[in-house]
């Protein structure tokens, strides 16, 4: 059986599961083991996603299964997304459920986030439709590494994305991920063409992908094809799983990172990970006002009033209230 869900295409033979491990061929048929069986579900600021364009403030029911189709050597969710699916005991919580519990939260949305989303697609998306019908928006973090097909059927439910755009080489994503640059490219193009709220994160790590001619790449490419309007996070690496005798991404890469992309153009840039008041904060790319004052995932002021600058009253790109 092949799985068309990803760009791996994987071909599973009786009684075996693809790259992912959360598909597994039965009897002739493809079945998901990740389907109502969560490992993770929190209610968490929407900041933490990181969303900083999308209702700031609010808060988001976070859900996530085990397994992912990358190998990334960095992750920090290494524990629960390098875990086999098939061999994880869970108790089954129904699309509905999490809806239901979504909304006796007071949860603005549900965030489909932690792992990889589309390991857990057919969950993700039925939990998207029912969460519509509530009333409750529906946002994801995601690699980006999936067919066109099943993205553009998600994406009609799909409020905001932001999408680790790891590096800006083939070669790094070969080394360091096991994936491929341009189907991350095509994601952010189709989710852009379907009208949803794309923010961007890149995890900087030392002497990898913080070459100058990489940062620039990637932030024209974002200007070019996404838009100045798009928000970009350049985060702060730390060493973990099989990256843990590398040092911690120095403060000054992530502000050369961030100059590079305020030269390309982008109005909103962002820096994470670092114990700072100034990196997270969001100004007028107009009149330079300050806007959303931030520290950690807590909103100190928001100046943002109906989608406009309270000080001159220019247009700021997101999603508001």
């Amino acid at each position: 059986m092949q799985c068309l869900l990803c760009p791996r295409k994987c071909l599973s033979p009786p009684g075996r599961s693809g790259f992912c491990r959360a598909r597994k061929n039965i009897g002739g048929r493809l079945y998901t083991l990740t389907y109502g069986r969560p490992v993770a579900l929190h209610l968490d600021p929407i900041e933490k996603k990181p969303l900083f364009h999308v209702y700031p403030g609010t808060r988001s029911f976070s859900i996530a299964t085990a397994g992912c189709n990358l190998r990334c050597k960095f992750c920090q969710n290494w524990e629960i997304s390098q875990l086999d699916p098939g061999a994880v005991k869970t108790g089954f919580v129904s699309p509905r459920e999490v809806v239901e519990r979504a909304k006796a939260s007071g949860a603005r949305t549900i965030a489909f986030t932690y792992t990889e989303p589309a390991i857990f697609y057919e969950y993700m998306l039925e939990i998207a439709e029912l969460a519509g019908e509530e009333g409750i928006s529906c946002v994801m973090h995601s690699s980006g590494f999936i067919n066109e097909k099943p993205l553009r059927r998600l994406a009609q439910h799909l409020t905001a994305a932001n999408i680790d755009l790891k590096g800006f080489s083939q070669k790094y994503y070969s080394s360091f991920c096991e994936g491929n640059l341009e189907d991350v490219l095509r994601t952010l193009k189709v989710l852009k063409e379907e009208k949803v709220w794309v923010e961007v994160t890149n995890l900087v790590i030392p002497s990898a992908n913080d070459s100058e001619e990489d940062l620039s790449g990637l932030c024209l490419w974002v200007k070019d094809n996404l838009g100045s309007d798009t928000p970009v996070h350049f985060s702060r690496f730390f060493p973990m799983y099989k990256l843990a005798d590398l040092s911690p991404t120095p403060v000054r890469s992530l502000e050369k990172a961030a100059r590079i992309a305020q030269k390309a153009g982008l109005r909103y840039v962002y820096i994470g990970n670092v114990n700072r008041d100034t990196g997270e904060n969001t100004y007028c790319p107009v009149c330079g006002k300050l806007l959303i004052r931030r520290r950690g995932y807590t909103i100190l002021e928001n100046n943002i009033k109906k989608g406009k600058c309270g000080g001159c009253g220019a247009v700021i790109a997101g999603v508001w209230d």
